[in-house]
Order: C-alpha cells, then structure tokens, then sequence
C-alpha cells in the first residue's frame, strides 16, 4: 500500500515531464535536461512575443492615417455627380476642403446631406457646367475630392 501512495506522485510528475517535453519539443531524457529545454523554449515564446508586438506597433502606426482616410465613392448623373464620402469618425473642417474641391472642379452643390458628429457622412450631388459635361468624369471628381481629403488630413497632422 504504501509503495502505491508513492508510485502514483512518481507516476503522475513522469507524466507531466513527458507532456512538458513534448510542448517543448524536447529530445532530452532527463529531468534536468527537459527542464532546461523548456526555460529555453519559454524564452524564444518571449522573443516572439516581443517582436509580435513591434510590428503591430509599427502596423499601427503606419496604418493609422489609412483607417483615418475616409470612404469616397463617385457616381455619374444625367448631369452632374453623385458623390458619397463616410469616414467612421468625426473630420472637423473636412466638409469645408472637399466643399473647396468642388468649386475648384466648378462644380455646384445642388443637393447634400451631411452628418458630422460621431462619423462624418456627405452624399452631395454636383451640377456642372454645359462646357464641362464632356470634360469631366467620375473619376477626375474622385481624384479631386481624395487629394482634398489628403490636403485636409496633412494639416491635421500638422497642428
């Protein structure tokens, strides 16, 4: 009975030797050999760690102007422009750069709906002259309305 009591202990911390040599990888045999490659597998985890975390910092930091960079679509009207631009956060002075983007296209804003408070949202619809009807596609807007989002996205940064 006696020698039951101190087989099982013996048993059980053999087992967790193995189970701790086969997480590690470990060819060792011994007890102080599975122990040592285990402290070294612990360390290469932390390096990994480690260098996991440097780069989602560095992910992050050359990412965050992207998540900042809202969502513009451009449509093409009878007569004009459907433009959509969603951001998910506030942009204040936003609406006022791509506002100045249109009058520089010589569009006109003849309708538009614009939320600013928690996300910023534009859907406009823009009117052009008769001279410019064949000039000007969807994709000159978009252009324009983009570089007046990046325009106002670099002044930010630098206040």
């Amino acid at each position: 009975m006696v020698s039951r009591e101190h087989k099982r202990p013996a048993t059980l911390l053999h087992e967790k030797f193995q189970l701790l040599r086969s997480i590690t990888n470990s060819h060792a045999m011994n007890k102080t050999s599975i122990i040592f490659d285990a402290s070294k597998y612990i360390e290469e985890l932390k390096q990994k760690v480690e260098r996991l975390n440097q780069d989602i910092a560095t992910t992050a930091q050359n990412s965050t102007p992207q998540t900042l960079s809202p969502l513009v679509t451009v449509e093409t009207l009878e007569k004009g422009f459907l433009v959509n631009v969603f951001s998910e956060t506030s942009c204040p002075g936003l609406l006022v750069s791509i506002l100045e983007a249109f009058e520089e296209l010589g569009l006109s804003v003849l309708e538009a709906r614009v939320s600013c408070t928690d996300q910023f949202q534009l859907e406009a619809v823009g009117g052009e002259n008769e001279e410019q009807v064949e000039s000007m596609d969807a994709q000159v807007v978009k252009q324009a309305v983009l570089e007046a989002i990046k325009n106002w996205s670099e002044s930010n940064i630098n206040q």
